[in-house]
């Protein structure tokens, strides 16, 4: 019940990871390595074909060399993780501003009572899988369920590139049959002590009283791995304080001096955030625009329309507007960025046409334009200003 009395909605949490994330975003710039074996130093991520191996994260580089000689060491670029990440936090809160990140590579979303908004559970997980991969060129795996503990073990059965949901009524069926070991809390050495008392499945574990856990296990302890193995998790995704947005950002390939070389890749940029607009359902009224120079110093000014929209030229019109107020002359810029605030859900929003406006207008040509993308991918339809692919910036030496 709520503070009113009311039935409250159904918990909705989905876990969102991304698969082998370093290993991940260094085959962005070496599409080459894609069939080979991947590690980094004391490994902190290995690549889908390593694990084959036996290759861990956590295991020391002697060990990983010993177990898969011919594996490819990646030296860290922990600007490019980073950037990587906050681009894929940018796209998860399209859909909600609750968004918990675990990680750099793992995060959580509330969507209780988000279905009437942005649509179903598993719709919004094959989006934003859809999404991540087209702009961030990773794959995530995604789990739902309705609590945090469900969320992510369903993440884990749908690694790697897939989705799993996991409904109420679903959890002990799902959960029961899986190796102890498997359950999100328990490690190999409460595993190790769970044996002698029969213990192989978190069935088994569930089938203990919690008296007898305590005894074992200590009060705490006792209780948590009782609830654990009855799908039971009553904590909350913690969302970062501030405004619901939607943003994106862009690192180019090398730093710009030309301004019609930085508009380019700016009306780029503005693409993005309308179309996750449109498909999340919302419309924005403020617009800010973010720069960083070669020097790494970063400006940024903010413009509120009129009106609400999720229209690309109005926005890149407030952007252009915002470039001119910002742009210092004959610096050379080294990323932008745009992200839209003030949302409102479209459904909600009565949209007053101009006396000259036609019956049809952007507005429905983007929504057809993004119909097609969905069915046949991001190169599907573009517009003629962006059909140079936007550079990357090269690895490190």
């Amino acid at each position: 019940m709520n503070a009113r009395g009311e039935p409250e909605a159904p918990r909705v949490v989905m876990c969102v990871d991304m698969d082998a994330f370093y290993a991940s975003v260094e085959l962005r710039r070496h599409p080459e390595w894609r069939d080979v074996p991947i590690s980094r130093g004391v490994v902190l991520s290995a690549n889908y074909p390593a694990r084959a191996y036996g290759v861990r994260g956590g295991m020391s580089s002697a060990q990983a060399r010993r177990l898969c000689p011919h594996a490819v060491c990646a030296p860290p670029d922990f600007d490019a993780y980073s950037e990587v990440s906050a681009g894929i936090v940018a796209i998860l809160e399209t859909f909600t501003a609750r968004v918990e990140c675990a990680s750099i590579d793992e995060a959580y979303l509330d969507l209780t009572g988000a279905g009437r908004t942005v649509g179903p559970p598993a719709l919004v997980g094959e989006r934003l899988r859809a999404i991540v991969h087209d702009e961030q060129g990773i794959a995530c795996s995604v789990g739902i369920g309705p609590n945090r503990l469900v969320a992510k073990m369903a993440t884990n059965s749908a690694k790697p590139d897939g989705l799993l949901e996991v409904h109420p009524e679903e959890v002990l069926a799902f959960l029961h049959p899986q190796p102890v070991e498997h359950l999100v809390g328990i490690g190999d050495s409460t595993a190790a002590k769970l044996r002698p008392l029969g213990v192989r499945t978190v069935a088994d574990l569930a089938a203990l009283p919690r008296s007898a856990l305590q005894r074992d296990f200590g009060l705490r302890a006792g209780a948590l791995l009782h609830d654990l193995a009855w799908g039971r998790d009553s904590s909350r995704v913690v969302a970062k304080p501030g405004e619901r947005g939607v943003g994106c950002q862009e690192t180019f390939g090398h730093d710009l001096a030309d301004d019609a070389g930085v508009l380019a890749e700016l009306l780029r940029v503005v693409v993005k955030v309308a179309s996750r607009m449109r498909a999340a359902g919302v419309l924005g009224r403020t617009i800010t625009l973010n720069l960083r120079y070669a020097d790494f110093s970063t400006v940024s000014r903010a413009l509120t329309l009129a009106a609400p929209t999720d229209v690309t030229d109005e926005f890149y019109a407030a952007a252009r507007r915002l470039y001119a107020q910002l742009r210092t002359p004959s610096a050379r810029v080294r990323r932008v960025g745009v992200r839209v605030t003030g949302l409102v859900d479209r459904a909600l929003v009565c949209l007053q046409p101009t006396l000259d406006e036609p019956d049809y207008g952007w507005r429905d040509a983007e929504r057809a334009a993004d119909n097609v993308i969905r069915r046949f991918g991001p190169q599907a339809v573009r517009r003629a200003a962006l059909t140079r692919p936007v550079p990357k910036r090269p690895a490190p030496a």
